[in-house]
């Protein structure tokens, strides 16, 4: 437990129907206690937990500051596992801000990001892997990356690694009682239940380690890059696929001069879609700052929808973009089809040599077509060679869950073969002990502080 009480205001701050203050420590009640006034002049701290009184707000000399709900949540049953209030006001950012100063001057702390939340964590009611999926459903996207949240959240992933761990303890406690006490008459190890327990265990990490790219994209979404030359639709496409005029479209070359970020949901998956600045050679130096800038997204896109314009031949500008981009993930756009065709589409890029077969390509008129084979082209190319998710089971998510995994599961391979070469039984201890740290960094069992900072820093400060 901690010894001093948190403040800070949970709602994002702007016009809302409802605004939350809310404390957490011990001095919790006993702070909303002077500054609320309750309908029926009971006293916070003689109500039960779970338990919401109307009143007022005031100030020192008993100013009302504004009506507001007063709900108590008593420790260790609550969010943090402290006692926690939370003042519930109009959603206003002056009144909100009053509310909070107030509480502050009484002896509270302003919260740090996510220290809610952290405090939950070193108080027992959320694991570390739990925690994290408190900020992933904040950020979450679309309708599957929020389910994966909700699920590690339940305790998907923390019950797949405990189980694992469980069964290395075993192990390491048998191991470490022949090693200790070689005098007493401890049974040998069983060859066949260790290799059996090393080997599940492998066998589940490798699964765990399977379902990152999948989880990778579903809760970081796939950085999807528009490029292409000036004038071919780059924006034109962007607009169609939000089903909105987000950014600006003239026939002058060089409108879009910087880059424009958009999240756009197909099929349950998030793309963020940048859409950049036309790549040509340009005497104007902001035009260039943004090709250089175009450059840089291209560099780090997951996925390349290059955009190409049949009605109008194919300048040099064209043909080095194609070849810088060769090798990338990505899916040429033939766009405006819809007027005369001045060379011929993939089949002719294949013959000039520009691309090769693998490159996938669709031809569209933005002015009109159904974007439906774009589409199902963009997320064909994305969930290519990705394992197919199962409800049920726990997805990685976290390059960081990722790591430890890999780190763990070269322990354990380790100790298989120094167990197969019938090498001391200390140096198998070495490999299980290194598997249980590595597991253990995931759910937070095991963590240098340092990590659960800078996981918790992530957080807007209300939570």
């Amino acid at each position: 437990m901690f010894n001093d009480t948190i403040a800070a205001i949970a709602t994002a701050m702007g016009e809302a129907g409802i605004g939350i203050i809310r404390l957490s420590g011990g001095e919790a009640i006993s702070i909303a206690d002077q500054v609320f006034r309750a309908k029926n002049r009971k006293k916070l701290a003689n109500q039960g937990g779970f338990t919401v009184r109307y009143g007022k707000i005031v100030d020192s000399e008993e100013n009302v500051i504004d009506e507001a709900l007063a709900v108590i949540m008593r420790g260790p049953h609550s969010y943090t596992g402290e006692n926690v209030v939370e003042l519930q006001c109009h959603g206003g950012v002056v009144v909100m801000r009053k509310i909070l100063d107030l509480v502050l001057s009484l002896g509270a702390r302003l919260a740090e990001p996510g220290e809610f939340t952290k405090r939950a964590f070193l108080n027992g009611r959320l694991d570390l892997s739990q925690a994290e999926a408190v900020i992933d459903i904040i950020r979450s996207k679309t309708d599957r990356s929020l389910d994966l949240a909700v699920q590690q959240l339940e305790g998907s992933l923390s019950r797949r690694i405990q189980s694992i761990r469980e069964s290395l303890y075993d192990l390491v406690v048998q191991v470490n009682a022949v090693i200790d006490f070689p005098e007493d008459d401890i049974p040998e190890i069983d060859s066949e239940n260790m290799l059996a327990v090393l080997t599940t265990a492998i066998d589940e990490i490798t699964k765990l380690i399977d379902t990152a790219d999948n989880g990778k994209v579903l809760r970081e979404g796939i950085k999807t890059v528009i490029t292409g030359k000036p004038n071919v639709g780059k924006s034109s496409l962007l607009n169609r696929l939000l089903d909105e005029n987000r950014a600006l479209v003239t026939d002058i070359p060089g409108t879009t001069r910087d880059t424009i970020e958009e999240v756009l949901n197909i099929n349950g998956i998030p793309f963020r879609l940048v859409d950049t600045a036309g790549i040509r050679h340009s005497a104007d130096r902001i035009e260039q700052l943004g090709v250089e800038r175009a450059m840089e997204f291209i560099n780090e896109a997951d996925l390349i929808l290059h955009v190409l314009d049949i009605s109008r031949e194919l300048e040099e500008e064209d043909k080095q973009l194609l070849a810088q981009l060769a090798g990338r993930k990505r899916l040429l756009v033939i766009n405006k089809t819809d007027l005369p065709r001045q060379w011929d589409g993939q089949a002719y890029l294949i013959e000039k040599g520009y691309i090769d077969q693998s490159v996938p390509a669709v031809e569209i008129s933005l002015t009109g077509d159904s974007l439906d084979p774009l589409l199902e082209q963009i997320v064909g190319l994305v969930m290519e060679g990705l394992v197919q998710i199962e409800r049920e089971n726990a997805i990685i998510t976290r390059s960081r869950h990722k790591q430890a995994l890999v780190e763990a599961k070269a322990d354990l391979q380790q100790a298989m073969e120094t167990f197969n070469q019938e090498l001391p039984l200390d140096l198998i201890s070495i490999g299980l002990h290194g598997a249980l740290e590595h597991l253990g960094e995931i759910t937070g069992e095991t963590v240098r502080e340092n990590i659960i900072d800078r996981i918790f820093a992530q957080f807007c400060i209300g939570k």
